[in-house]
């Protein structure tokens, strides 16, 4: 455990200069946030619960235009009723597309979930392909300085008007590689837009918000989708996910929430706004210690021998750390570790299992006050080679700290048992 301690405090000494950088980012980001919150703005009565039809419902539309501009777009649909990252991501593209229409993605296959979901993986009932919306891809190129296949892209969305919406998934699911930084996407939406202006930017979000000064946003993304109980929520939202992006664009996605015809008027929801307001001011703070945590774990890790992606001190654009293993039983070393590292159910013993809607037995650990928060300390990955652990958040760095001694201690038993 000494050992540990030393490598810990080494690594912690070495990562210094990137851990300042972080903080002015999240300084940038935090000021961005409170004057979103000042221009609205907000006061208690926008915390209050409604009940019925939603019909002026001044909480749940001033979140809306509170998170619009925190994220620099024209607009947004903030609900508690969204599940999930991919139920967002859902909405959004049937929102927007019609039979015979194509989406094409610029990042390859994405993350298990929502290829059930779009229709590559089998044929689910209301799956995009069952509607006929087709899916096309180009891979990923493996030089990351420049991760887009440019031609490839160019080639499948040029006189293509089929082809309705170029999309973009910001952080990596499953796969082994770097997330995609705002400054990769620009000079690719740049000419994308050269060629097709009418061609609708999509960007899966998850993960990477306030990771970086700016959103994809920015840099010409058209509409873009995440989760609440990833970093928006900041660590204090119970549920829900935000679609945000062009006035016109959200107004159609919004048809598809709940009815057309009525849209976004409707919805109400019986419990206070509070923790999605809080949980937004609080997020760029949550970020970082998320990011520092990263970091951290990132650097101890590959001192100790693993490959790891990103490498400890290098740029983020997601909060995700991956770490890859030799065999099984050290991934499942580090799940079972983290799960007994946390503040909730740190007594219960993670396994693998067959989860709804991945290929492959999954290992999961989350000791979190809310369910599958990924901006607490959680950790997950897939029982198949490379055997990669995919580390994501920590309320404070302090528990995240904590957690990496007894994470890295537990791992080198299993190595050193396997060896033996």
């Amino acid at each position: 455990m000494k050992d540990v301690f030393e490598s810990v405090r080494a690594a912690e000494k070495r990562l210094q200069p990137a851990f300042a950088h972080l903080e002015e980012v999240a300084l940038q980001n935090e000021k961005r946030v409170l004057d979103a919150f000042r221009a609205e703005p907000v006061s208690p009565r926008h915390f209050a619960p409604t009940e019925g039809y939603g019909y002026d419902d001044l909480g749940r539309d001033s979140l809306d235009r509170v998170f619009a501009r925190a994220l620099q777009t024209e607009d947004a649909l903030v609900r508690p009723q969204i599940a999930n990252g991919t139920h967002a991501i859902f909405l959004a593209l049937s929102g927007l597309l019609e039979p015979g229409d194509v989406v094409f993605s610029a990042t390859g296959t994405p993350y298990d979930t929502l290829e059930t979901a779009v229709g590559l993986n089998g044929s689910e009932p209301n799956a995009l392909t069952r509607f006929g919306i087709g899916f096309r891809m180009a891979e990923l190129k493996e030089a990351w300085e420049e991760p887009f296949d440019l031609l490839a892209i160019l080639d499948g969305i040029t006189d293509r008007p089929e082809v309705k919406m170029l999309y973009v998934q910001r952080s990596r699911g499953y796969a082994w590689r770097e997330a995609i930084s705002v400054d990769k996407m620009e000079p690719l939406f740049k000419r994308v837009k050269e060629v097709r202006p009418d061609i609708i930017i999509a960007v899966d979000n998850c993960y990477g918000e306030f990771t970086e000064d700016r959103e994809p946003s920015a840099v010409g993304a058209d509409v873009m989708m995440g989760s609440l109980i990833k970093n928006c929520g900041g660590g204090i939202a119970p549920t829900g996910g935000y679609i945000a992006g062009r006035k016109n664009l959200i107004e159609r996605i919004s048809y598809r929430l709940t009815v057309p015809g009525s849209g976004r008027e409707v919805g109400s929801y019986a419990a206070s706004y509070r923790p999605f307001f809080e949980g937004l001011f609080l997020a760029p703070h949550t970020v970082l210690q998320c990011l520092k945590t990263a970091m951290l774990f990132g650097e101890v890790f590959g001192n100790l021998g693993y490959e790891v992606m990103p490498a400890g001190d290098k740029p983020r654009a997601d909060i995700v750390q991956s770490i890859r293993f030799k065999e099984p039983g050290e991934l499942i070393a580090f799940c079972k570790a983290v799960q007994h590292a946390s503040p909730v159910d740190s007594d219960v013993v993670p396994e693998p299992w067959d989860m709804p809607g991945y290929a492959d037995p999954v290992i999961m650990a989350a000791g979190t006050f809310v369910q599958g928060a990924t901006t607490e300390l959680s950790a997950d990955g897939p029982i198949r080679p490379p055997y990669a652990a995919y580390m994501q958040g920590s309320l404070t760095y302090e528990h995240g700290k904590l957690a990496l001694l007894e994470v890295a201690q537990a791992v080198l038993a299993q190595r050193e048992a396997g060896e033996r």
